[in-house]
């Protein structure tokens, strides 16, 4: 029952963003979008750099002074927090990724959806990632999956690819071991199902681990 009302929650919620407005344009509700976005910037003191001085510092993001890269080809906005542990995910190859989130709704700025709580019984999100000619494609594991219970669909939002570049894939072995943590601003363009069908953004805590 907890699981049916939390659910129940996000399809209100994300009602409730164009329940009056659904004479709007798509134009109109980017416009939104796009101001909903930049407030949560300014809220959260987001200083966003570009792609060039992403790169200059070695491809990392200084969390001491908030910074977050902002990728003008999907509109994503990523913080690095961890490189992790592993090696990164190599051309041709397929892999099992083990993903923990928060989902914040940008314009509410208020928790969405998370795989963290007790009402899932500790379900990871599992999806099945591969690389060919330097694209990344996944698809959630239906079984194992509280994104496919959410919204009903096995794909996995873009924004959540965006990070595999730089990242390493690996699992904990020592205590000083960390899982590679990246924290992501996504436009609706490339987020989850109902967040593209609303055109809403969503920010994203997310830490990605190689499943076996």
């Amino acid at each position: 029952m907890k699981k049916i009302i939390f659910l129940l929650a996000i399809v209100l919620g994300a009602m409730s963003i164009v329940s009056c407005r659904e004479q709007d344009t798509y134009a109109d509700k980017l416009e939104r979008e796009r101001k909903a976005i930049n407030a949560f910037i300014v809220k959260h003191k987001i200083n966003v750099i570009s792609e060039k001085q992403f790169e200059s510092q070695g491809f990392k993001t200084d969390t001491t002074k908030k910074q977050y890269v902002q990728f003008k080809s999907t509109g994503v906005y990523m913080q690095l927090v961890e490189e992790g542990i592993g090696e990164k995910l190599k051309n041709g190859e397929t892999a099992t990724v083990l993903c923990r989130f928060d989902e914040t709704n940008v314009a509410g700025d208020s928790l969405q959806l998370t795989n963290k709580s007790l009402i899932w019984n500790g379900i990871v999100d599992k999806m099945l990632v591969t690389k060919n000619s330097g694209t990344f494609t996944a698809s959630f594991d239906k079984a194992s999956s509280v994104m496919v219970r959410a919204y009903g669909s096995t794909s996995v939002p873009k924004g959540w690819l965006v990070p595999l570049p730089y990242i390493k894939l690996g699992r904990i072995t020592s205590a000083t071991d960390k899982l590679a943590h990246v924290r992501l601003l996504v436009p609706s363009a490339q987020g989850q199902t109902l967040a593209s069908k609303n055109t809403y953004a969503c920010f994203y805590d997310i830490t990605y681990q190689r499943g076996v």
